[in-house]
């Protein structure tokens, strides 16, 4: 149970958004989002962006594109998500139902020293998500509604997408492979199966 206005933790968040995640497809925003991911266990249906500032929205948007049968869920932080604000349209318009963003907001940029975001001034960027066209979109601040969210990600009709407020505490790394050639393999022949290296 959260008190009103009191931060969620990152990692509690991102086990919850994860727990019981069967074949959902999870690709991480740079940064801690990866290092969260990890840390809820290493998947081969994990695709952590280790670079790519920016990318996390479309390629989970690509992703839910090409695999209509699968349940996409993007878990990037707000930093990120504010330099591809512009995704939130084309996804909106194109409307994948098999897709759920959910933004760790910290109101900081947590890989270059802890600056505050736009976040932190006031930008909403679930209200920027609705006007775009999400069919689901909101502020979460508790952990009963990063529970919703989880549902809806495994079970609902999206795109949706949430600004989860959470604490911007420093947390230790648990790190995901750095190849992005194996990164790259795993997660294809976990979407597509073993023989997908020869198609």
């Amino acid at each position: 149970m959260n008190v009103p206005n009191e931060l969620l933790h990152r990692r509690d968040v991102v086990n919850e958004l994860l727990r019981d995640r069967s074949d959902l497809l999870v690709v991480a925003g740079l940064g801690a989002p990866n290092w969260d991911i990890s840390a809820a266990g290493d998947s081969p249906n994990n695709f952590p962006l280790w670079g790519a500032m920016g990318a996390a929205a479309m390629m989970g948007f690509g992703l839910a594109i090409a695999q209509p049968k699968r349940r996409v869920l993007v878990i990037t932080g707000d930093g990120e998500l504010l330099m591809s604000l512009g995704a939130l349209a084309t996804i909106a318009v194109q409307n994948p139902p098999n897709l759920t963003i959910a933004v760790l907001d910290n109101e900081r940029f947590g890989e270059t020293g802890m600056q505050k975001t736009h976040t932190a001034a006031g930008v909403d960027l679930a209200g920027i998500a609705t006007a775009a066209g999400f069919r689901t979109s909101r502020i979460v601040r508790t952990m009963a509604e990063v529970t919703e969210i989880r549902d809806l990600a495994h079970h609902g009709n999206g795109p949706v997408f949430a600004q989860v407020k959470i604490n911007p505490e420093a947390l230790y790394f648990v790190l995901p492979p750095a190849d992005g050639g194996i990164l790259t393999t795993r997660f294809r022949q976990s979407v597509l199966g073993d023989g997908s290296l020869y198609n």
